[in-house]
């Protein structure tokens, strides 16, 4: 039996024991895995990091609200045909050149193992994630146009992601290898910084992170700001020389931080009033 690489992160996507576990599991079993956590844990960066650290390509398959399994599997571009039969000079008789393959079709047709991303599964109706799961059990799909059938070579790396939106069905979780990415503690998020700012002073660090988590701590903020918020907010600091900051007021571009209105308001309210954190 051949022996499966493990996932241990990599230089830019720091990792926990607890996901690096979470992901060898799946790797071992052969599962999707699940990942939930609040938004800008790294939850999509995830599949990216997997996708890098395999030496694999990466297929993304970014769910909306109107999305459905087939179509994840291949389209025929009906519209494009009729263009054709009234203006182009193409064989219209030919239907294999109007199936589109969607990214999970793609990772089915590879001739190679790849990492198939499924972004917020939660988005679409309550029908879709066991769909999905019969197509990715089934690892093949006809093509009805033409009778062709598409039988995976290798069963791809499925990373499934969701923002908890709506609750997902249990014969789709008992089929999932799942794992919730917690919100990282100081001395990870100090390493996430450095690996994205190097070198960067200390003090300014220690600081930003102080009000970046005075601000998380505040109950009457609605949007918490988020890890990729505080590396942003940090670049708009270094790059406009500002060495030192403090929770107040006037604080240097807080906007980098809170995105909505609501909560740029309760902050000015809380720290007008002498309220700091769980007031």
């Amino acid at each position: 039996m051949t022996e499966f690489r493990r996932f241990r992160g990599t230089d830019r996507y720091l990792t926990s024991d607890a996901l690096e576990s979470a992901v060898n599991c799946a790797l071992a079993l052969g599962r999707p895995l699940l990942v939930k956590g609040e938004p800008g844990t790294g939850k999509t960066l995830l599949a990216e990091a997997i996708a890098e650290a395999m030496q694999l390509p990466l297929l993304t398959w970014h769910v909306k609200s109107t999305t459905r399994a087939q179509d994840g599997l291949y389209v025929y571009d009906t519209v494009q045909r009729l263009y054709d039969s009234r203006f182009g000079d193409g064989d219209v008789k030919d239907i294999r050149q109007y199936i589109k393959y969607g990214p999970l079709g793609q990772s089915f047709a590879s001739s190679g193992k790849v990492v198939l991303l499924i972004d917020e599964v939660d988005k679409a109706d309550l029908e879709f994630p066991n769909d999905l799961l019969h197509e990715l059990d089934r690892m093949r799909f006809r093509v009805n146009e033409t009778g062709d059938e598409v039988a995976a070579k290798e069963r791809p790396i499925v990373i499934i992601t969701s923002n908890n939106e709506k609750e997902l069905p249990d014969a789709f979780l008992r089929r999932c290898v799942f794992h919730f990415i917690d919100f990282p503690d100081k001395e990870l998020m100090k390493n996430i910084v450095a690996v994205h700012h190097p070198g960067l002073d200390r003090a300014l660090v220690e600081q930003a992170m102080a009000v970046f988590y005075d601000i998380r701590e505040m109950r009457s903020i609605r949007k918490r700001p988020s890890t990729s918020e505080l590396i942003d907010w940090i670049a708009v600091l270094k790059n406009a020389g500002i060495h030192a900051v403090k929770l107040e007021k006037e604080l240097p571009f807080l906007g980098a931080l809170l995105k909505k209105e609501q909560d740029l308001a309760a902050y000015a309210d809380q720290l007008a009033g002498g309220r700091r954190f769980r007031s």
